[in-house]
């Protein structure tokens, strides 16, 4: 096997990007205090064509060097949009038609693997800060709330993490 050289993958240009088709889905960060996370989810919406990413509260908004720097330039193709609080996002969601989901340990959460989406419908996924999660107030304005399943000792993920795992999993189901 040889590796492909970056000239061989036929990437999109921001311009093509932007107006490609994109996966219905919109990422909310709230309160994601690390701006190389927000930099890596902007970087992995880009790489699965998310629709949008929401950023609220104390999120930092781009152009900012530790953004860039694991974004990579993900932040300039992947549309983004600056909200005070992620209640305000998630009431803006519902506005639009969005099915929100929380990503949050909860009473009566849906695991991942049990996730059903339709198709022609729009989704948004709340993720949340690094040490708090996901705030109570948005987990209640939220549809549902979806649960990634684990099985070591620990009961958290990093958000960059979390991010790849949901974006991925309604990336296979809506394609």
């Amino acid at each position: 096997m040889r590796k492909l050289r970056t000239i061989e993958m036929h990437r999109l240009t921001v311009e093509e990007f932007k107006a490609s088709e994109k996966l219905p889905l919109v990422v909310v960060l709230d309160d994601v205090r690390s701006l190389y996370n927000v930099g890596s989810v902007f970087r992995t919406c880009d790489a699965f064509r998310v629709e949008k990413v929401l950023l609220c509260g104390i999120t930092a908004c781009p152009p900012h060097p530790e953004i860039h720097k694991t974004a990579l330039g993900g932040e300039d193709s992947v549309d983004w949009q600056y909200f005070p609080s992620a209640v305000d996002a998630v009431s803006y969601l519902h506005d639009q038609g969005y099915h929100v989901f929380a990503v949050e340990q909860v009473e009566g959460s849906t695991l991942l693997q049990d996730l059903a989406v339709e198709s022609g419908r729009r989704y948004a996924v709340v993720l949340g800060n690094e040490v708090k999660g996901v705030h109570q107030e948005v987990v209640d304005a939220c549809d549902n709330c979806l649960e990634i399943p684990q099985f070591g000792t620990k009961h958290s993920m990093n958000v960059s993490v979390t991010a790849g795992i949901i974006i991925w999993e309604f990336f296979s189901n809506l394609n």
